[in-house]
């Protein structure tokens, strides 16, 4: 069994770890945790090859910084098997759902809302999406009151 954890950084997507460790845990399961960051164009932001290559430096960087301290917290947990994926795209939700049709990924762990998020909305964007165009189940993960 395969579960992916799409991860960045917020404390939604933190407590999808908890639940993921919990069940590979309990159904010996794989663990893949995946931080997309976002793909830039040149004609995207009017930007020199040089400024475009420290801007994609700095966002890769800190996606391999995410993915650090999430395998930190799953290994917390007491999850045994994972892997990590870092992946460049113009949609996270996009990136998400390939990933699960191309490795048989059978769960996906996901937060409710990620950094960017609004709270007037219910249920962030990325999430939204990823529930509706998956291939396997989604388990939604919102960060309870009392944490």
């Amino acid at each position: 069994m395969k579960v992916l954890v799409p991860v960045e950084g917020s404390k939604y997507s933190m407590e999808s770890i908890k639940v993921a460790s919990n069940y590979a845990k309990s159904s010996n399961a794989a663990i893949y945790l995946m931080t997309v960051t976002p793909y830039v164009a040149d004609i995207d932001l009017e930007l020199s090859a040089a400024e475009r290559d420290l801007l994609l430096e700095s966002m890769k960087k800190r996606g391999e910084e995410v993915l650090e301290s999430a395998v930190n917290l799953l290994k917390s947990y007491g999850a045994s098997f994972m892997k990590t994926v870092l992946a460049t795209s113009t949609s996270p939700a996009e990136e998400i759902v390939n990933f699960a049709w191309n490795e048989k990924v059978d769960l996906i762990v996901i937060g409710s809302r990620g950094v960017g998020a609004s709270t007037r909305f219910l249920l962030g964007s990325v999430a939204s999406k990823v529930v509706r165009y998956s291939p396997c189940g989604v388990y939604v993960v919102k960060q309870p009151e009392w944490a």
